[in-house]
């Protein structure tokens, strides 16, 4: 054998070494726990990436990583990996990071080499400016590692925080995740939730019933419908893992890849200037009657499409992702057949948070309003409606992206004023003739105002109904606003969506500079 064929061979070694060895690690510690992971219902970590990302653009790193632990037996269990892959590929073409915890390896718990593999590709998200997806499926700090792995836990969420509004980060549930791997989560910008296998919550069941003596089941305590509908924690609750990770495709189609960046532009077959006849049809004209705010929103979106956000929590509004000539938007808009709109602790929540992501990512507002005021009542006030009101409105407040906001009904009081109201900075203020806005409804207005000629009167209800025709004639009429210029233009309801793509393309240059500070200081 001469040199150059014994070196060529001992190179075609190495390398069937390294194919050999990426794909023991690939496989996991052995072919029962990937039986197990099956048998309750889960992908592995590497098929979850590969349905993720567009077929084969992943490009995995350390994936020869392992831990320098000793002691409790982890020196004998040095897997390849450390239990978390790590890499970035492509979603519809364009550059995403993923990590996804390996339920097989420890149990997706995090080590220090675990934590280190995350954070340095959280780092390279940050400097490529790409959105990072997180597929958890970890029970938690590895114990046998004591407070290193509590420290590793520090770091992501020091980086989650830093890297908040400056790339989307979307986290998606797919097993149990207790303690510190429900925080980070928590600082994302959207969480998914896979039923029946995902669980999030700070304390298990048994800690739980130890301490308080209530008795609950792991999805009775964090389950995905649950963190959906419940706590709100979770935007999205899916079936199964396919459908929740073709979901989040469908979302980082709609999102930038950064904040300096606008999400991107898709040609529609929608003409710009369709007509909503539509919309004659689906809102009464009794304030009091309900309807389903979706059905205008889908009459006036490009194709009726729409993506729904918390659609399972604080129903009274919606907030959507959608497009307006192939611009993305964010809508917000009450919903008149949930408690009939009015604005709560968590609908306000719910708003306020959407309003800043959308912000934070350049994506448009369209506020679609028809709100008969807060939601009075011991409860709401006693549990902070004032500070969690101030919220929404700090966050349209402190919104600089083009916003544009449609009065399609009523808007009475304080409500009125927080759906991005021009007082508030509103850009272009539209209304609908069948418009009322009013510090509150003609009836309630007419019983304070009037109270004593009406208990005065001979008839009392004969003269209770002349001052609320009165009060309607003089101060609820649609142009009242209008004539005082807190309304741009009262436009005929048909015009809807050609009169939101005219404003949002007028507004597409808009720059708008707050002022210097090093942050603010938000209700809490």
């Amino acid at each position: 054998m001469t040199p150059q064929t014994q070196t060529q061979t001992q190179t075609q070694d190495r390398i069937a070494e390294l194919h050999a060895l990426k794909e023991r690690a690939r496989q996991g510690p052995d072919p029962e726990a990937t039986d197990r992971q099956h048998a309750r219902g889960k992908l592995t970590a590497h098929e979850r990436v590969e349905l993720l990302l567009d077929k084969g653009s992943f490009q995995e790193i350390e994936a020869l990583r392992r831990h320098r632990a000793s002691g409790f037996g982890l020196e004998h269990k040095r897997y390849h990996s450390d239990g978390v892959i790590t890499g970035w590929g492509t979603v519809h073409g364009r550059t995403v990071f993923v990590y996804a915890h390996d339920f097989r390896i420890f149990g997706g718990a995090l080590g220090e080499a675990h934590a280190a593999k995350i954070h340095k590709l959280m780092d390279l998200a940050e400097a490529a400016g790409a959105p990072l997806v997180s597929l958890n499926d970890g029970a938690g700090a590895r114990i046998q590692e004591g407070v290193t792995a509590l420290a590793g836990y520090g770091g992501i969420f020091q980086r989650n925080t830093r890297n908040s509004g400056v790339i989307p980060q979307i986290s998606v549930m797919l097993g149990p995740c207790a303690g510190g791997a429900a925080y980070s989560p928590a600082l994302t910008d959207f969480v998914f939730m896979v039923r029946d296998t995902a669980q999030m919550f700070i304390t298990g069941p048994d800690v739980v019933q130890a301490v308080t003596g209530e008795a609950v089941t792991m999805n009775g305590l964090g389950g995905a419908d649950v963190h959906a509908s419940v706590s709100g924690v979770a935007q999205f609750a899916h079936d199964d893992e396919e459908t929740c990770l073709e979901e989040v495709r469908y979302l980082l189609s709609l999102l930038p890849q950064n904040n300096r960046e606008l999400a991107p532009v898709t040609p529609t077959s929608d003409p710009a200037d369709r007509r909503n006849d539509a919309l004659l049809d689906l809102v009464p004209a009794d304030p009091n009657q309900a309807y389903d705010m979706r059905s205008v929103i889908e009459e006036v979106v490009d194709d009726g499409e729409y993506f729904e956000v918390h659609s399972a929590w604080a129903t009274n509004i919606v907030c959507a992702l959608a497009r307006l000539d192939g611009h993305v938007v964010g809508v917000v808009a009450n919903q008149p057949s949930s408690v009939a709109g009015v604005l709560d602790i968590h609908a306000s929540e719910k708003a306020a948070r959407f309003v800043s992501v959308c912000d934070s990512f350049n994506i448009p507002l369209v506020t679609l309003v028809d709100v008969p005021g807060f939601l009075p009542g011991v409860d709401q006030e006693h549990g902070g409606i004032i500070r969690h009101g101030a919220k929404l409105l700090y966050a349209y407040c402190n919104a600089t992206v083009p916003r544009i906001s449609v009065v399609v009904r009523k808007a009475y009081g304080g409500a009125y004023i927080v759906m991005d109201s021009r007082s508030i900075g509103t850009d272009v203020s539209l209304a609908w003739p069948s418009n009322e806005i009013a510090v509150m409804g003609a009836e309630g207005a007419a019983n304070v105002i009037f109270r004593r000629e009406i208990n005065g009167a001979e008839d009392p209800d004969a003269m209770r109904r002349q001052k609320i025709d009165a009060y309607k004639s003089e101060l609820m009429h649609p142009y009242y606003a209008a004539e005082r210029g807190l309304v741009d233009d009262v436009i005929d309801p048909r015009d809807t969506r050609s009169a939101l793509i005219g404003s949002l393309a007028m507004l597409r240059t808009k720059h708008a500079d707050l002022p210097s500070r090093k942050h603010g200081n938000p209700p809490t």
